[in-house]
């Protein structure tokens, strides 16, 4: 496998406050990373970076083999945030036009979608399962059905990534088995890398194929299945503070 993100050296901080120090980990093609750790651990600094979306200070990223300061064909990487399923019951769109806007470096906004395009937003509903659901109005939908939305507008453009940050925040149990089997189609079907930000270590070390464990520093980042067999105290080791983890039985 080839590495699609490469992170070396990398250290951040907010005025005094040092968020990030000297992380460095490689994320390969088509692998299905977990990136866990405890609230303030630079989780979403990390990523945020990865994205481009904060300015690096010290160390580099390189994304697609290109420094990510010139990495600007955004197409490649989609983003799904926690917010993401936060919309009103009075929000004036329906499904179909929720996933349409992963097409709007395509499509205009001012004109109707072709039928080209038509298909492509069809056929994400359909990876998602929410074909039925196509012309359901988005704030009508629960908070499972509207997180597999926002994951077709994610995957309508075809993207080589996909970030999901913490994107179970206010799912149902049952929903958040059924979501993360879907992560884990779009990874092994569609060749799809993803990085999912969560701190459900029991159920997702059952669906990933890497956990990095980041605590300002990495303090973890191989198979989920040796950390899963560590000891409590090994895994607070690592972890980077106490921890227990809960495992999932459905």
């Amino acid at each position: 496998m080839t590495n699609l993100i490469t992170v070396n050296g990398v250290t951040h901080r907010y005025d005094k406050h040092k968020v990030l120090e000297d992380v460095s980990f490689t994320i390969e093609t088509g692998s299905f990373v977990g990136l866990v750790g405890p609230n303030g651990s630079g989780k979403t600094t990390i990523i945020k970076l990865i994205l481009g979306l904060e300015k690096l200070q010290k160390g580099s990223i390189e994304a697609f083999g290109k420094p990510i300061e010139k990495f600007h064909n955004k197409g490649h990487v989609s983003f799904v945030s926690q917010k993401a399923n936060s919309f009103s019951r009075g929000f004036p769109a329906t499904a179909k036009e929720v996933v349409s806007m992963g097409l709007t470096s395509k499509v205009s906004l001012l004109r109707p979608t072709t039928k080209k395009y038509e298909y492509l937003i069809f056929e994400a509903l359909d990876r998602v399962n929410m074909m039925e659901y196509a012309n359901h109005n988005i704030g009508d939908l629960s908070g499972g059905q509207q997180q597999r939305i926002f994951i077709a507008r994610a995957i309508v453009n075809n993207p080589s990534l996909l970030i999901l940050d913490e994107p179970t925040v206010g799912v149902d149990t049952e929903n958040v088995q059924q979501f993360y089997q879907l992560l884990s189609q779009l990874n092994e079907e569609l060749g799809i890398t993803l990085i999912l930000v969560s701190h459900d270590i029991g159920t997702i070390t059952t669906h990933v194929t890497d956990l990095l464990c980041l605590n300002k520093s990495v303090h973890y980042h191989g198979n989920p299945g040796d950390f899963e067999h560590m000891t409590d105290e090994q895994r607070s080791k690592i972890y980077g503070h106490d921890m227990h983890t809960i495992t999932h039985d459905h």
